[in-house]
């Protein structure tokens, strides 16, 4: 998909070829490759989300999983195609964990694996995961420092898609960063299809980011060992019962994590202490 739109003025001949062999106007076609787009990062990113509920709760009927995360332009019987595509069956005694499925989507090479990690704004790292309330799902994305381990960029959504995921929370992320950044900066995540979206493709590219995708789960332990602090070492412990209450709390968690909690990697200070220690080397 990146590939096409990266070289799409290379393939404008044999494209006007195939116009005129298969009688169909360059719009159309255009519009059929970005419907593929779209089924493909619907794909991803549904694929992530459904690996965590099934780490959560083994035995979860891929229906019972649909009426959880209601997605949208996506029916019951496609989402349980989907869910066995992927493997993921009810009576299945054991769940491999995987953040995402590679099967036709992009991925970028992991530029994380062999980095060896100095400063601030060298790689950020992002995941997504989901909270319960009620009986209904909703979604928290991380971007993340990955030298200081402070939470950049935080966005709780209702649903999926780029738009109210990893768009907002790398805007964020720039922001708290004063869209200052360095270029060539490393931008870690899984596989999700909010990672390879056409828009937040378009925001790395403009800021002169690497993209950098895992292939496993603990390729990204960094951003996922914050959606374990942040859920049961803070959340878990609030009385949550509405959309509006979550967001709120998840607010006040990243302000107390990145200015109270001490790490032991950084020396048990919190994060913003630890970056502002770094920068007064400077």
């Amino acid at each position: 998909m990146i590939w096409y739109w990266e070289h799409r003025e290379v393939l404008n001949c044999s494209l006007n070829t195939m116009y005129k062999c298969l009688g169909i106007s360059k719009q159309a076609v255009h519009q059929l490759l970005d419907r593929r787009m779209t089924n493909n990062e619907q794909t991803g990113y549904l694929s992530a989300i459904i690996a965590q509920i099934r780490a959560d709760h083994p035995t979860l009927s891929c229906r019972a999983m649909y009426y959880k995360i209601q997605p949208e332009n996506m029916g019951r019987d496609a989402f349980e195609q989907l869910c066995q595509c992927l493997g993921y069956h009810s009576e299945r005694p054991k769940n491999t964990r995987r953040t995402t499925d590679s099967s036709g989507v992009i991925r970028f090479e992991n530029l994380l694996a062999n980095l060896e990690l100095t400063a601030i704004n060298q790689a950020w790292s992002s995941d997504i995961t989901y909270y319960e309330v009620k009986d209904k799902f909703y979604y928290i994305t991380f971007i993340i420092d990955c030298y200081s381990r402070r939470i950049l960029g935080c966005k709780v959504s209702k649903r999926l898609t780029t738009e109210e995921t990893t768009l907002p929370a790398l805007h964020q992320a720039l922001a708290t960063r004063y869209n200052q950044v360095p270029e060539n900066m490393v931008f870690h995540s899984d596989g999700g299809g909010q990672y390879y979206d056409k828009e937040f493709l378009r925001c790395t590219q403009t800021y002169k980011f690497r993209n950098s995708m895992c292939e496993m789960a603990y390729e990204n332990g960094k951003a996922e060992r914050i959606n374990g602090v942040i859920k049961n070492n803070y959340l878990r412990f609030y009385k949550i019962n509405t959309f509006e209450e979550l967001r709120e709390a998840v607010d006040r968690v990243v302000t107390l994590y990145n200015n109270e909690k001490p790490h032991k990697a950084l020396k048990y200070k919190s994060p913003i202490v630890f970056e502002n220690n770094v920068l007064a080397l400077w």
